[in-house]
C-alpha cells in the first residue's frame, strides 16, 4: 500500500513538473501560429491558425543575417573548443610536469568566478584590439572552457595509461598519441560537451549585447530583443522568433543525442 501511495505522489509531482516545463513552450508555439487578429482581441482568441507572424518576421530580411550570425558563432566556438579542450585535457591526463595538478585546482578554481566579473576587463580588452562590434569579439572569448577541459580530461583519465606507453615504444609522437588515441577513443564525450557548447552559444545573450553594436552583427538572441522595442507588446511576433530560434536547438539535439547519452553513459560508468 506505501509502494502505490509513493507511486501516485510521484506521478503528481512528476506532472506538475511536465506542465511546468512543456506549458510555456506549447503557449510559445499557440501564440506564435495564431493571427495577429486573434490576439488583438479581448479576450485573445488563440488557435486561430496562421502564418502571418513568420511572414512579417521573415519579410524584415535581419532575421535571417541574425540567424546566420548566430549559426557562425556557435559553430566556430563548438568547433574551437572541441580541439583546444580536448588538447589541453590530453596534456593534463598524459602529460608529467611539474606544477600539472597545481594549474589544474587553478583552472577548476576559474570555473568557480561568476562570468559578469571578467565582462569589463575582457571589454577593454576586445577595444585595444578593435575587436569591438566583430563577430570575433564574441567567438574568441569562448574558445576554450574551463569546464570543458575538466569533463574532458576526467574522461581521459578513464583510457590505459598502457595504450599511451605501448605507442611511445612504437614510436609515436605526443601528436600522434593525441590523435590516434585519446582523441577517437573521446568521441562520446566531446560529443556530449560539443552539444552543450552550441546550445549555449546559441541561447547567449548578455556578451553578444555588450560587444555588438551594429545591427548586422546581431546574434538571434540580441535581434531579437530589439523587437520588443520596435513592435511593443506583439507577443505573436515574438514569440514567432522564439520558436525560429529553438528549432536548430533542437535539430541539433536529434541529431546528437544518441552520442550525448552515450557519453555521459560511459562517463559515469569509467
Amino acid at each position: 500500500m506505501n509502494f502505490r501511495v509513493a507511486h501516485y505522489i510521484s506521478l503528481v509531482f512528476l506532472s506538475i513538473g511536465l506542465i511546468l516545463t512543456a506549458g510555456p513552450l506549447v503557449w510559445m508555439l499557440i501564440t506564435a501560429f495564431t493571427s495577429p487578429e486573434a490576439l488583438e482581441a479581448t479576450p485573445p482568441r488563440y488557435g486561430e491558425f496562421s502564418l502571418e507572424n513568420f511572414k512579417v518576421l521573415l519579410s524584415a530580411g535581419s532575421i535571417v543575417r541574425w540567424t546566420i550570425n548566430s549559426f557562425l558563432v556557435s559553430a566556430a566556438v563548438t568547433l574551437a573548443q572541441t580541439i583546444f579542450n580536448s588538447l589541453a585535457a590530453f596534456g593534463f591526463a598524459v602529460g608529467r610536469f611539474k606544477g600539472r595538478e597545481t594549474i589544474f585546482m587553478v583552472l577548476l578554481a576559474a570555473m568557480m568566478v561568476p562570468g559578469q566579473i571578467v565582462m569589463l576587463p575582457l571589454f577593454l580588452f576586445m577595444a585595444k584590439w578593435g575587436l569591438i562590434d566583430n563577430l570575433w569579439s564574441v567567438i574568441l572569448p569562448a574558445m576554450a572552457a574551463p569546464f570543458g577541459i575538466y569533463m574532458v580530461r576526467q574522461y581521459m583519465d578513464s583510457i590505459p595509461i598502457q595504450m599511451s606507453e605501448a605507442a611511445q615504444i612504437d614510436g609515436a609522437s605526443e601528436l600522434q598519441i593525441f590523435t590516434r588515441i585519446y582523441f577517437p577513443l573521446s568521441m562520446p564525450i566531446l560529443a556530449t560537451s560539443g552539444i552543450f557548447t552550441f546550445i549555449s552559444q546559441w541561447n547567449a545573450f548578455l556578451w553578444p549585447l555588450i560587444t555588438l553594436n551594429s545591427e548586422k552583427y546581431y546574434t538571434l538572441t540580441v535581434g531579437l530583443s530589439t523587437l520588443q522595442d520596435q513592435q511593443i507588446m506583439d507577443f505573436g511576433l515574438l514569440m514567432a522568433g522564439a520558436t525560429l530560434a529553438a528549432v536548430p536547438m533542437v535539430v541539433v539535439f536529434m541529431f546528437f543525442s544518441r552520442y550525448m547519452l552515450e557519453g555521459m553513459r560511459k562517463g559515469a560508468i569509467q
